[in-house]
């Protein structure tokens, strides 16, 4: 392809297998966007369905859109593609990680890295604009995140990024992550890189993004961007009372008066942060009071992030007390990734250094562990999965005395969190029997053989036989969060529905809002007041799976994106949901409205449930992949006011809607010809077609 703006262009090919390093044209994946879809398509047209995610067939994809490093708001993230090891299937996944690397691998000069063989010895891959080497990772195999990715800086230069496992990938771990920078990660991909020996990718740049567009165009959008952001999740209403603020509610956008980043010298008071004020974005997520509770507030350096971000949504704390247990006292993470570490302590956490630390110190010194060993909580669920293992006495079962003993769950019973150093050692190191806690839902399931309370009880969160756990699912919306949910290999990290839902606005106003995008305010119920399945309701599921393949391949964050309201009372509390395409348009060249755009990326998630079909070797979806789980379902039938609860009979209706709004067969949940072709997808028809599933 001749030169392009957006895009670089060019994707790195590196073989690890044979040690060559090539390149290819990015314009062959351009009708998929970039990032998720470009990954997909790789995966489509290079892995044959069936291939383990340990096998060195399998290919891991890291790639970026056209939007990343070309300073479009919250366009830092990068999309990492490959065969999971969580599901029994090996089936297609993505995960996803922020900070810088994304934006850098742009700089220097590509749009994605396919990663294919194994090496024969453990490796790191060091690209510096076009010079691309694979270099010994000896000295490096068996360090933590930390140390590997200090190292590498010291040899490539402190301006480098670097992605790398620890520990836990090395030793394939399933639920293992890449991480980079202080606290960014993408969950349960770490152990194919160990597969594969490949320790690291660290990249320096020096180039540029070219963008099609003049200064003055690009600066429009991007001021009508900063005028209608919000917090944290979108999230546009104060969770205290505010002089410019009409509402209050229970969101994330936590600055305050009073309320200051305590540790930073000096400290930073947050401040009223009126909407209007652009300078003050970067203070209305004080997260770190929202996931660790107000005794974070006095520990707080500032507040991180990603690459064009000017939200912060990671905290990064100083808590001396972490020396105690080993660690720096400097950590950073957001979200689960502090709560998911320390959910492990289910008899809860005594206090450390001072009155009701306990809960902090879990959170914070299982973060720190976490992050350095490269264990994922996959959402919490090992949490979850220990709740049920410990307390059913399964654990005392499987361990042999030794190992139980070794363990040291008399720490757990009193409540000290030096617990979580021998917890998430054992997994990461694979000692004995217990480090299986890590394998996934569905393998540690049945290695441990599981009963059928585990499956039916809401306690335990489990979604999906596949080996996922709910992740804004029934509980966000009815029938909305329930659809959503059923679609991917993995948790749904979508949210688009649920930033919206947890905006902030009053019900009232959420409904007009509604009204105007899905055709009926009836798409939004009210919390826990749940009604029948309405045609709007189907085009929000819809949507905000459609809107999730756009961000996943622009590649734009979706914990921000799409901006479908604003903080803005004179806007009438209205975003923008053509910024997306004018961003494109303006960065590539090629204009493309708001539909055109989203109809690109429903191309993406047509592939997506097309290599699923490959790769269960099914086309019955619905029974084989898309079967919800017992406890979400009324065992009297109906909906029961102040729950979450849905009707069964409802839910049948809303999946053949669902699948109807979509294209997809209504009795089997399968994509069609006639819907492939749509999208001018023949080549995948063709290959559902070779293996007898192609129906229409």
């Amino acid at each position: 392809m001749g030169s392009m703006t957006g895009w670089t262009g060019k994707v790195l090919r590196v073989n690890l297998s044979t040690g060559a390093i090539t390149t290819v044209d990015t314009g062959k994946y351009v009708n998929y966007i970039g990032g998720q879809g470009l990954g997909y398509k790789v995966i489509f047209d290079e892995v044959a369905p069936g291939t383990d995610a340990f096998d060195p067939a399998n290919k891991i994809i890291f790639s970026v859109g056209p939007l990343t490093g070309t300073g479009a708001v919250c366009s830092g993230r990068t999309t990492v593609t490959t065969c999971s090891p969580l599901n029994p299937y090996s089936a297609v996944a993505d995960s996803h990680f922020g900070g810088y690397w994304g934006s850098e691998l742009k700089y220097a000069g590509w749009d994605a890295v396919i990663v294919e063989g194994k090496a024969a010895t453990p490796v790191w891959i060091r690209i510096e604009d076009d010079k691309v080497t694979i270099e010994s990772a000896r000295r490096l195999w068996g360090k933590g995140t930390f140390d590997t990715q200090a190292e590498i800086a010291s040899i490539m230069g402190k301006e480098a990024h670097v992605a790398c496992i620890g520990p836990a990938g090395e030793n394939l771990v399933p639920a293992s992550f890449i991480r980079t920078g202080q606290s960014h990660h993408g969950g349960g991909h770490g152990g194919v890189l160990g597969s594969k020996n490949l320790k690291a990718i660290g990249i320096k740049g020096t180039q540029s993004v070219k963008i099609a567009s003049n200064a003055a165009e690009w600066n429009k959008v991007l001021r009508e961007n900063l005028a209608v952001i919000g917090a944290n999740n979108q999230h546009v209403v104060p969770n205290s009372p505010q002089p410019w603020a009409e509402y209050t509610a229970a969101t994330r956008w936590t600055a305050a008066p009073g309320r200051f980043w305590g540790a930073a010298e000096p400290p930073v008071e947050t401040g009223t942060c009126d909407p209007k004020d652009l300078n003050s974005i970067g203070f209305r997520t004080l997260k770190s009071v929202f996931d660790l509770g107000p005794l974070a507030e006095k520990y707080t350096v500032r507040m991180g992030g990603c690459s064009s971000c000017p939200i912060r949504c990671h905290s990064e704390l100083k808590i001396p007390a972490l020396e105690k247990f080993g660690y720096s006292p400097y950590v950073a993470s957001t979200c689960v990734g502090f709560s998911g570490p320390g959910a492990v302590m289910l008899k809860g956490s005594k206090d450390v250094v001072e009155k009701d630390d306990g809960p902090l110190m879990a959170k914070a010194l299982g973060a720190q562990i976490t992050n350095d060993l490269g264990v994922w909580c996959n959402y919490s669920q090992i949490a979850k999965d220990f709740d049920y293992a410990y307390n059913s006495g399964i654990i005392k079962k499987v361990l042999s005395p030794e190992e139980y003993t070794a363990m040291r769950f008399d720490l757990l019973e009193a409540k000290d969190v030096s617990f979580l150093t021998y917890f998430y050692e054992a997994i990461a190191f694979k000692k004995g029997e217990f480090s299986h806690m890590a394998d996934g839902i569905a393998i540690l399931a049945k290695r441990w053989n599981f009963g059928d309370d585990y499956w039916n009880t809401k306690k335990y969160s489990v979604w999906s036989k596949m080996g996922y756990p709910k992740h804004h699912s029934n509980e966000t919306d009815a029938q909305v969060g329930t659809l959503i949910s059923i679609v991917k290999n993995r948790d749904a990290q979508n949210h688009s529905h649920m930033n919206f839902i947890g905006s902030g606005l009053p019900l009232a106003k959420q409904r007009e809002i509604a009204a105007e995008i899905w055709g009926n305010a009836d798409a939004i119920d009210e919390p826990l007041n749940y009604t029948p399945i309405t045609k709007a309701k189907i085009k929000f599921a819809k949507w905000s799976l459609v809107k999730l393949a756009l961000h996943d391949s622009l590649t734009l964050c979706n914990w921000m994106w799409p901006m479908t309201v604003s903080p803005l009372k004179e806007r009438n509390y209205r975003g923008n949901l053509g910024l997306e395409s004018q961003y494109y348009s303006l960065a590539t060249g090629t204009k493309k409205t708001e539909a055109e755009l989203d109809f690109d990326a429903e191309r993406v998630l047509h592939l997506h449930r097309a290599l699923t079909m490959l790769q269960m070797n099914s086309k019955d979806m619905r029974k084989d992949h898309d079967a919800l789980p017992s406890w979400i379902f009324n065992p009297k039938g109906g909906f029961v006011k102040g729950s979450d609860y849905m009707d069964r009979a409802d839910m049948e209706l809303s999946m053949d809607m669902f699948y109807e709004e979509l294209g997809w067969d209504k009795a089997t949940g399968a994509v069609t010809r006639a819907t492939l072709l749509k999208f001018g997808m023949a080549d995948v028809a063709a290959a559902l077609d070779k293996k007898g599933l192609l129906l229409g």
